[in-house]
């Protein structure tokens, strides 16, 4: 096994810290050269019997980005009705997506019906392709953040909708929608923990059985 220096070990907690949703971007463009770099880390992630599930849709053309963020802003009128009080006068002052500023904008899909892998790992819980997925998304999202990028995960969306829009096969369900650029501002704090809706917790309960 290879040995990583403290040094090392600070830098990658000093990454961890630093790896925030991002919503508030620039407008500039990411060279694609950069952006494969980034991208080339889903070939470095683990996958449920090397099933490599994840597929990648780029949403580059104005109607496919307009479908995309009116699908955003009905889903998020929607959210909005299911908060009152202080909680909704908070939700309202959120901004929730970059997908405006955003210059580089991602699907991420879970190909379910995958032969790759065999079908090994999945039998019992056919989610593990899923989330596999995501623990890809997270090797992309550090990639990113390491190399000055940020990455802002939109959920508030219409995933049946989206697949419609974007013309994706049947058999591929949404995980992510991803907005990348640089980001505006640097912060190691959670915005939402910023406006107050959520603190963070400080120790993790650790239950033992």
């Amino acid at each position: 096994m290879a040995a990583f220096s403290d040094a090392f070990q600070d830098e990658l907690d000093r990454l961890l810290k630093w790896r925030r949703d991002v919503r508030h971007f620039k407008t500039d463009p990411v060279d694609e050269a950069l952006l494969t770099e980034c991208l080339d880390a889903f070939l470095k992630a683990p996958s449920v019997g090397l099933s490599e599930p994840w597929r990648v849709v780029r949403v580059s053309s104005d109607a496919a980005r307009g479908a995309a963020f009116e699908n955003f802003k009905e889903a998020n009128d929607q959210a909005l009705q299911g908060y009152s009080g202080e909680k909704a006068k908070l939700y309202a002052g959120l901004k929730l997506s970059g997908m405006q500023e955003s210059p580089v904008q991602l699907a991420i899909y879970c190909d379910e019906a995958t032969d790759k892998g065999a079908g090994l790992g999945a039998g019992t819980m056919p989610e593990m392709r899923r989330y596999s997925v995501v623990g890809a998304i997270n090797l992309f999202w550090l990639t990113a953040r390491a190399k000055g990028l940020g990455v802002g995960w939109v959920s508030i969306l219409d995933p049946v909708r989206l697949n419609r829009d974007l013309d994706v096969p049947e058999d591929w369900s949404l995980v992510a929608y991803l907005c990348v650029g640089f980001p505006q501002e640097a912060s190691d704090t959670p915005e939402l923990e910023q406006q107050g809706w959520e603190d963070r917790r400080k120790a993790l309960p650790v239950e033992v059985r």
